[in-house]
């Protein structure tokens, strides 16, 4: 499919895309100005990890390419692809209930901890993206 070679990048749309999972080794770019925000993401089979002014936004295990990321008051969505199924974890509001929906069909209320994460797996296929969306109850 698509990675983003150059490892992280602002859409036409206003939307972030950001990952390779491609890579042997780990590569990172920081300091990437986005709607005033300073981004930083570190990227390689492994793992795939994104910050925003030096706070945590996305990270999966192993490495994945997210494409179109938005984040709003309530949640966010994206695609996503990788090699292998992926382990994901994302910073939403702390304590709060949210509907995680995967290619459109609901997987389930999902509350996040104390800290406003949320962990969820994926299955993915590296021939297609897979839609993402948390969306607050």
């Amino acid at each position: 499919m698509s990675v983003i070679s150059e490892l992280i990048r602002s859409e036409a749309d206003g939307t972030l895309s950001f990952g390779n999972y491609e890579l042997e080794s780990k590569s990172k770019k920081q300091d990437f100005e986005h709607q005033g925000d300073l981004y930083k993401v570190k990227t390689f089979k492994e793992i795939t990890k994104l910050e925003r002014n030096g706070m945590f936004v996305y990270e999966s295990v192993p490495g994945t390419t997210v494409d179109h990321l938005q984040v709003t008051e309530n949640g966010m969505t994206f695609q996503v692809e990788g090699a292998v199924d992926a382990q994901i974890t994302v910073e939403l509001e702390e304590d709060t209930s949210y509907q995680v929906f995967v290619d459109e069909k609901e997987i389930g209320e999902m509350k996040t901890n104390l800290g406003g994460k949320l962990a969820l797996s994926v299955e993915l296929d590296p021939s297609r993206k897979a839609s993402i969306k948390i969306e607050k109850m």
